[in-house]
């Protein structure tokens, strides 16, 4: 398992992971709001954020993206969720991070309970004007 800085020409890949993952986690969400954000995220969100990824051997199988402290997105390929390549992600930023804030949908089970235990809390629940779900404001500070 490898993390490092993503490079400019994996963008494609990374844009891939986020929409397929999307899909699947926001599964609540119209598939076509997440078909209409695929050029923002491409074009807008990936390049002004940090980008980490995690390799196995062979490929990128996952990715987190951090605007200062601000974890944007955190998305493991769907072929390879499962083997803790997301928490690798979280403990690697968490080294290099005194408080991360977050936003993740409430109906988000999943990734709400992850949080949760690796040490967020929540501190406001609203509404995310773009889809009309709630979502949960989370930290993390270190101790």
């Amino acid at each position: 398992m490898n993390i490092r800085v993503s490079e400019n020409m994996e963008i494609d890949k990374l844009v891939d992971i986020w929409y397929k993952g999307s899909l699947i986690a926001h599964d609540f969400i119209d598939k076509d709001y997440w078909h209409s954000q695929r050029n923002e995220m491409k074009e807008k969100y990936l390049p002004m954020s940090e980008n980490v990824v995690i390799c196995n051997e062979e490929k990128v199988v996952g990715f987190m993206s951090m605007v200062d402290d601000y974890l944007a997105a955190m998305f493991i390929d769907v072929q390879h969720q499962g083997k803790g390549y997301r928490k690798e992600l979280l403990n690697f930023i968490k080294e290099r991070r005194k408080n991360i804030h977050l936003k993740v949908y409430k109906k988000n089970d999943e990734a709400v309970t992850f949080y949760l235990r690796n040490g967020f809390v929540k501190k406001e629940e609203r509404l995310d004007e773009l889809t009309g779900e709630d979502e949960f404001v989370m930290e993390w500070k270190k101790v």
